[in-house]
């Protein structure tokens, strides 16, 4: 199993999250690109501590949203959203390839993410930019998305992804942050129910509804303040229960 977390989300001279300790966990590193978070010199700090302990790198890509963290939507036209992917994608592999290291994967931040679960045209919009790049990029999204469906039918290849730390629908979407217990953030509640979803496939929704999961990588948020203790109790569990914790790419 796949362990990633989003990095780099730092800017400028103000800290977010705890790369170095994350990194020493997690098989992924989903890297901010500057659109949402992080910068030029955040993004080559989080590649040399990927390369140096064999972390894969992955282009966390957003919207233009410094001000809001990428978690609002953004109703850009599809031309403009599958230039400002390619740029990120860009960006950051050259950082990546100056400290030995690429871009493996990409995935979308934020209302970005979410938008594309239904969204065909920004879907289409960040597929087409993927493709530009690099077509043998793995994409990393939500199951059962307009994103991952789009991106299968161009020929890319999908990686279902689950979150650790988030609140789930009965439709398999996550609860939207501006609720109440979207987010979650007891270490050992969290890790038993990765370990739920990683060896029975199925989930508890916030109305109690069981609805099945398949994830090929298990996501923890960066700024999540207890990240850290999260990430370590989830790896724990997994490597308890005799799963092999590996890089997806």
């Amino acid at each position: 199993m796949d362990l990633n977390a989003d990095l780099g989300e730092a800017f400028g001279i103000w800290p977010m999250g705890d790369d170095a300790s994350l990194i020493d966990i997690v098989t992924s590193a989903n890297v901010a690109c500057g659109y949402h978070a992080g910068d030029a010199s955040t993004m080559r700090r989080v590649c040399a501590l990927a390369a140096r302990r064999g972390v894969s790198v992955g282009a966390q890509v957003g919207y233009r949203d410094l001000a809001g963290f990428g978690r609002r939507f953004i109703d850009v036209a599809p031309e403009e959203l599958t230039n400002d992917v390619l740029y990120q994608i860009a960006a950051l592999d050259g950082i990546a390839r100056a400290e030995g290291t690429r871009v493996r994967y990409v995935k979308p931040h934020g209302a970005l993410y979410n938008a594309i679960v239904t969204h065909e045209a920004q879907a289409a919009a960040v597929v087409a930019a993927v493709r530009a790049v690099d077509p043998a990029l793995p994409v990393y999204g939500l199951p059962g998305s307009a994103w991952l469906r789009q991106a299968a039918d161009a020929g890319l290849q999908p990686v279902a992804e689950a979150f650790a730390d988030r609140a789930y629908r009965s439709d398999g979407t996550l609860v939207s942050r501006r609720l109440p217990h979207a987010v979650l953030h007891d270490p050992d509640v969290i890790a038993a129910r990765v370990l739920r979803m990683v060896v029975e496939g199925t989930i508890e929704a916030d109305d109690s509804t069981i609805i099945e999961v398949a994830p090929q990588s298990i996501c923890v948020h960066g700024d999540t303040p207890e990240a850290v203790a999260i990430a370590r109790a989830v790896r724990q569990a997994l490597v308890a229960a005799g799963v092999t914790i590996r890089a997806h790419t």
